[in-house]
This record gives structure tokens, C-alpha cells and sequence, in this order.
């Protein structure tokens, strides 16, 4: 029988990988690799002047002051690790607390910036609580080598952004489950954000991600937020997922003239279902809603957009999912669907089952192993119990395991579910086992939904092609 533990050669050279990964993780000296990016578009202000990221590694538009270092906040020390995105008034740091983790947004010391951090704060104080919106641990003031002044918010640290996903699905596009699963946590972050009063004025890909621990989409960045009926910002949203009420009203304020009316909360609403339109294509539509093709007669872009695509799945979860999209993206805002209303689509009652990449792409605290225990452990009660207990030895190395299931029956026969302490632990397992061989096999490791598996609800198969 092959054993983990036995395969001495690969196993040294996955203590190794496992490692300079820890090294890179905790600011070790050894080179790393490029990392992934936790907490993207959180540069502060990409609104209707374009001032937002402009690239992960890119030089920021001004100069910012010095990368923070060490420093105290919310009565802890904290520790900077790594620069997670820059815009042009404010850049996005990865810190550490011992084992807590956190991100600190800095702002460049301007008047502009000013605003935007007393803004983004207040907002977020304001809507603390709501499971869809990004957490606010505290605000603070950073003084640097220099003297300078720098105005900071600590929040929680997130993961992938869905700007990144588009990048791994383009001109495919994504599964129903993600559609639906980033759908439904953004429809209920501004149905809470819009019963409050506000309009967050910049949704856009970088600015929802994914919370590995809380298994959900979030919203970040409300620089440019205001309560509806009191507009106190001239340019708002980014260009590509900008309300035509938007855009007109951007430019009547480029032009010194004041706009007949202001921005709503069907702004947001727009910007929803360019994104959800953009997952479901694989597209990048800013030149299509430029078009005079799109400003003649949206609805039939839409139609054909959806009827170009190779349908994997029935046509009345895309006939839902289309119709919700096209409710969003009516020009006149009246007509615009609510938030609170489109929860209701039944496109949301629909039960989708997971692609393999989105269990690749979504990190949580449970992994998925394949490969790993064929028939022949399963009909061995002594070869089942150590093939489990070989399992449990090696995923220890990666951090604590709270719990372990290889199913003898179907659904999941086979398969190896293991529950670790932390989001970040199972992080480091996935990519340390994805492709180490198993019994002449290689291993495929993916994440899997922490829900599903408290529940017991193993998907037996995924869908493999879009």
C-alpha cells in the first residue's frame, strides 16, 4: 500500500515548497513569488475622474507617503507586510497583528483625500454589522519618518476580488452558481446600504470581494458614498459601469453647470448589471455601452448577447437570469428595479451546483482532496482507517485540522474533505498538494463551501465545461 507519509522524496520537497511559502507569508528574505492579491480596488476615489487603481504594481498617480512600517492601532501593534494596491489617493497595505490579520488603507495627506477618508469612514461606521459589507475595525493617524500625517482605516482583510475572476473567465464567462452566489450577496448589501439612505456610487469589479472566512462577496470602498437627496460629490462612479444619469451628470459638473436633478440609488443598480452581464459573457462591455447599438436599443444587445452564447444550462435559468440583468439596465432610472425587489427573481430560487473553478478560485477553510483514496482503500476497513490517517498527518503540516470525512458512499465516495482551523491554512494546503502525486496519480485539490460540508451536502459532481 502507498502512503503519504512513505514518500520521503516528495515529501521533503513539499516541506520545501511549504517553506518559502511560509517565509514569504510572515516577510521572510526569500524571494516569492508574485502574491495574490487579498484586498484589491481599495486605492480610495476611483471615481468618474478615473483617479482609482490603476494596476496592482503600477506608480500611483501622486506621491504617497512612506510605506507604513510598524504601528499601533485599536490598542494592538501592527506590522506591514506587503503593499496590496495603490490609486491615486490612497494606497491598500497587508498588516499583521500575531496571528490576526487585517488591512489598512493609507491616505495621501490632500484635501481630496481628506474627504475621502473622512467619508469612506463615516460611511462604514454607519453600516457596521451587515454581513455583505466589508468590516471597519477603526480609524487612526499614522505619523511617518517624515513627519507627514497620514489618515488610515483598519478593516478586514478579504480575498479575491471579482475584477480578478473576470480575468480568469474571459470570453467564457462564469457558472450559474457564482453569477447567482455574487448576485445575491451584492443585491443584499444595497438593499441594506439603500434602506439606510446611502448610494455607494462605485461598484465595479475591483470593489467586491471575497471573504474566505465568511464564505461571501462583500463591498469595499465607499469613498465616494453619499446619503441619497444630499449628492455632495461632482464626479462619481468609474467609467464603463457609469448610470447614463451618471454620465450626464459628470458632465454638466466638468462643465461648471449644475445638474437638474441628482444621482439615486439606481445608480448602484446599473452598475449590477453591467458586472453581472460582464460574468455572464466573459466581455468587457465599457465599448459596448459606448456603442450607438446599445444607446439605439440596450434590450436587444442584451438578447444577443445571451443568444451567442452556448447554452450548458436550461434555458429558463438563463431566460431568469437575463431577465433580471435587462431590469437593471433600463436608462430611465424610474423604471430601474429595486434591489430589494430583484431578490425576489426566480433566478435566485434556482439550486446550481459549483464549477471546478469556482472551488479553485473561492478559498475557505475546507479543502477538497481527488486522487488521494481509490476503491481499493475504501473496501480494506485497516487500509481506509491508515489511507485517513495518513491524510490527517499531512494536512497537519499546513495548520490545525478541526475535522476530516472521506465518504465511503456516494455522494463524495472517495473523496477527502478537510476541515482546517483558518481560510489561510487551507490556502497554503491547496497549493501545496495541487499536483503532488498520489499511488502514480496526480492529486487535484480544491476548496469547497464550509455550509455544504457542515450540512453534509457533498456535490457527487461539478460541472467541467461552460
Amino acid at each position: 500500500m502507498v502512503r503519504l507519509r512513505r514518500r520521503s522524496r516528495l515529501e521533503r520537497g513539499c516541506h520545501r515548497q511549504h517553506a518559502a511559502a511560509t517565509s514569504a507569508m510572515y516577510g521572510g528574505s526569500r524571494p516569492r513569488p508574485r502574491p495574490r492579491p487579498r484586498y484589491r480596488g481599495g486605492g480610495g476615489g476611483g471615481g468618474g475622474g478615473g483617479g482609482g487603481p490603476r494596476g496592482w504594481y503600477s506608480e500611483p498617480e501622486l506621491e504617497h507617503p512612506p510605506p507604513l512600517g510598524v504601528f499601533q492601532a485599536n490598542g494592538r501593534l501592527w506590522r506591514a507586510q506587503r503593499c496590496l494596491g495603490k490609486g491615486s489617493s490612497a494606497a491598500v497595505y497587508g498588516v499583521r497583528s500575531g496571528t490576526a490579520r487585517a488591512a489598512v488603507k493609507q491616505f495621501v495627506h490632500d484635501t481630496k483625500s481628506d474627504y475621502g477618508f473622512l467619508t469612506e469612514s463615516g460611511v462604514l461606521e454607519e453600516l457596521q454589522g451587515h454581513r455583505n459589507i466589508v468590516t471597519l475595525y477603526g480609524r487612526f493617524s499614522n505619523f511617518s519618518y517624515t513627519n507627514h500625517r497620514c489618515n488610515c482605516i483598519l478593516l478586514e482583510l478579504l480575498d479575491v476580488s471579482v475584477s480578478e475572476l473576470l480575468l480568469h473567465s474571459i470570453n467564457r464567462g462564469h457558472s450559474m452558481w457564482m453569477i447567482q452566489h455574487c448576485a445575491r450577496d451584492v443585491l443584499n448589501a444595497l438593499a441594506f446600504i439603500h434602506h439606510e439612505g446611502y448610494v455607494h456610487a462605485d461598484l465595479k469589479p475591483c470593489n467586491i470581494l471575497w471573504s474566505a472566512e465568511d464564505e461571501c462577496f462583500k463591498l469595499i470602498d465607499f469613498g465616494l458614498s453619499f446619503q441619497e437627496g444630499n449628492q455632495d460629490v461632482k464626479y462619481i462612479q468609474t467609467d464603463g459601469y457609469r448610470a447614463p444619469e451618471a454620465e450626464l451628470h459628470n458632465i454638466l459638473a466638468q462643465m461648471g453647470l449644475e445638474s437638474n436633478t441628482e444621482c439615486t440609488t439606481t445608480v448602484d443598480i446599473w452598475s449590477l448589471g453591467i458586472i453581472l452581464l460582464e460574468m455572464y459573457s466573459g466581455i468587457k462591455l465599457k465599448e459596448t455601452i459606448r456603442s450607438p447599438q446599445w444607446k439605439a436599443n440596450s434590450s436587444a444587445v442584451i438578447e444577443s448577447i445571451f443568444a451567442r452564447k452556448d447554452m450548458v444550462y436550461s434555458a429558463i435559468p438563463v431566460y431568469h437570469l437575463r431577465d433580471v440583468i435587462k431590469s437593471m439596465l433600463h436608462d430611465d432610472p424610474a423604471q430601474r428595479i429595486t434591489a430589494d425587489c430583484a431578490l425576489y427573481n426566480p433566478f435566485f430560487s434556482i439550486p446550481f451546483a459549483p464549477h471546478i473553478d469556482d472551488l479553485v478560485m473561492l478559498p475557505t477553510p475546507v479543502l477538497r482532496l481527488l486522487n488521494v483514496i481509490d476503491h481499493n482503500y475504501l473496501q480494506s476497513e485497516e487500509e481506509y482507517e491508515d489511507a485517513v490517517e495518513d491524510v490527517r498527518e499531512e494536512c497537519q503540516k499546513f495548520g490545525p485540522v478541526l475535522s476530516l470525512l472521506v465518504p465511503k458512499d456516494n455522494p463524495g465516495k472517495g473523496q477527502v474533505f478537510v476541515e482546517f482551523r483558518s481560510a489561510g491554512d487551507c490556502k497554503i494546503a491547496q497549493q501545496m498538494l495541487t499536483g503532488r502525486m498520489f499511488d502514480g496519480k496526480f492529486v487535484v485539490a480544491t476548496f469547497y463551501p464550509l455550509c455544504a460540508y457542515k450540512r453534509g451536502y457533498l456535490y457527487h459532481t461539478v460541472v467541467t465545461d461552460t
